[in-house]
């Protein structure tokens, strides 16, 4: 079984790593050359430079109907394509992340049903938190060892950049959450306080995001 992730995103890489360390044959496809030419040195699979919309694009990449698709991209008109186009090829099990919530009635329409909404759940256990006053629990189990957690910026994290938190080995930024707004974070996305950050994390390395930010907090 190979499967093919469409999109270099962070989300995408992270995924990538993860299946890679388990075992799995990986195919990573990016519209960008000079990405994946990063990425290489990174990623121990196949790397695709091209359109993961395209029907040639993932026959280039297919095995088998036993091959999985997981669309990862940062737009959810595409990923909700690539996975139309996929089931069209042959995959026999296509994923999809859709970054804008209202499209989930589309996916349902279409026969999509494995959709990842990650700020929407990271939005969900915000608001959870915030009602029931504890403090934000890991919002989604991703497979044996990897979460989604969030934690919220403080006072003394308050105007640095994402590349400025000195995050743990095993965790990645994935999205901020400003003012009921999301957007993807990037190294010079720059904080404010009171703002959320999504993170996808090892199990194991949970403890040490949370000590992390503590420290921060305190520094």
């Amino acid at each position: 079984m190979r499967i093919v992730i469409v999109g270099g995103s962070q989300f995408g890489i992270v995924t990538a790593e993860k299946l890679i360390g388990r075992g799995f044959e990986v195919v990573l496809i990016d519209r960008s050359r000079e990405k994946l030419d990063r990425l290489a040195e990174r990623l121990d699979c196949g790397l695709i430079e091209g359109d993961g919309t395209l029907p040639h694009t993932l026959r280039d990449a297919f095995g088998s109907d036993s091959d999985i698709l997981i669309a990862l991209t940062n737009r959810s008109d595409d990923n909700i394509l690539a996975s139309l186009v996929g089931r069209s090829v042959g995959y026999g099990r296509v994923i999809l992340q859709i970054v804008d919530a209202e499209l989930m009635a589309v996916c349902e329409e279409l026969g999509l049903h494995e959709v990842l909404t990650p700020h929407a759940t990271v939005a969900d256990s915000i608001v959870a938190s915030v009602v029931d006053g504890g403090e934000t629990e890991p919002v989604v189990k991703l497979h044996n060892e990897l979460r989604l957690v969030s934690h919220c910026v403080t006072r003394a994290l308050s105007g640095r950049t994402v590349a400025e938190l000195e995050l743990p080995r095993g965790a990645r930024p994935i999205a901020r959450v400003r003012d009921g707004k999301e957007s993807f974070a990037e190294a010079s996305t720059r904080l404010g306080e009171g703002d959320f950050l999504l993170f996808a994390v090892e199990a194991d390395e949970a403890e040490a995001l949370a000590e992390r930010f503590e420290e921060k907090a305190e520094a």
